[in-house]
């Protein structure tokens, strides 16, 4: 039996993590590090960070992420190849590093119970039945919270509901055109969400929030849209990727 905690560690500031987050990479014996190809091992390096100042203890692992096929005209098909090769990943390192009676840290940017994979991972090595697993998960400050008080808002209003949503629900209009509001996230390089959002509505946007690089954007759809995807032009051009969140409050 391998103990893993899938800990939630904020945005990058060290400040953000809990204090359940803390206790927990400290018990641990060992911490998986996987490496992005290119200028997003950034966050790499951020998760390194945290473990020398939280989990000294624990010896390091490290091993390089899957590649993820972003481009694939079969998005669904790509990323459920995807999750099976890094499932694949996981279980070997666990198998080959942790031993039996071990802990693992496996360190989950922003919160762990939003748009995140890990969980999902796990559920599967447990029913592949080739390590045995006894796992929970440590929440996390996720990005909508922090987008909210960055900008000094709520996610909700009163009486009124809250959809969070990838951007391409909402290029593809499969999100509903009732009255709730929107928490859009995962808008790539090309699928730019707030192209396709009324021009009276408020948006609230934010770029690596809850960072020293943090860039943040609010106003009437229709007035700041422009401004927003130069933004992201830029900043994507500045560090090698991005990182946004936004909040529409439809009219």
């Amino acid at each position: 039996m391998r103990r893993v905690q899938v800990v939630g560690i904020g945005l990058g500031d060290p400040g953000q993590l809990t204090l359940d987050a803390v206790e927990a990479l400290g018990g641990v014996d060992v911490v998986v590090l996987l490496h992005k190809p290119g200028p997003a091992d950034e966050l790499t390096a951020i998760r390194s960070a945290i473990v020398e100042r939280f989990a000294p203890q624990a010896r390091v692992v490290e091993r390089d992420d899957a590649v993820r096929d972003r481009a694939s005209a079969d998005y669904e098909g790509a990323t459920e190849r995807w999750r099976d090769e890094r499932a694949a990943l996981y279980e070997q390192t666990l198998l080959d590093e942790v031993p039996d009676g071990g802990s693992c840290g496996l360190l989950v940017w922003g919160d762990p119970a939003i748009y995140d994979g890990t969980v999902e991972m796990l559920h599967r090595l447990d029913a592949r039945g080739r390590v045995a697993l006894d796992w929970r998960v440590v929440p996390g400050l996720g990005a909508p919270s922090v987008l909210a008080a960055a900008h000094r808002t709520t996610l909700t209003r009163t009486a009124r509901a809250a959809t969070i949503t990838p951007a391409r629900r909402v290029l593809d209009d499969s999100v509903d055109s009732g009255e709730a509001d929107l928490v859009v996230m995962l808008d790539g390089s090309k699928a730019h969400g707030l192209e396709h959002l009324p021009d009276d509505a408020t948006v609230y946007w934010g770029a690596y929030v809850g960072t020293g690089d943090e860039v943040l954007i609010s106003g009437r759809v229709g007035d700041v849209r422009e401004e927003i995807l130069a933004a992201r032009v830029e900043h994507r051009e500045r560090k090698g990727w991005l990182m946004d969140t936004y909040l529409v409050r439809r009219a």
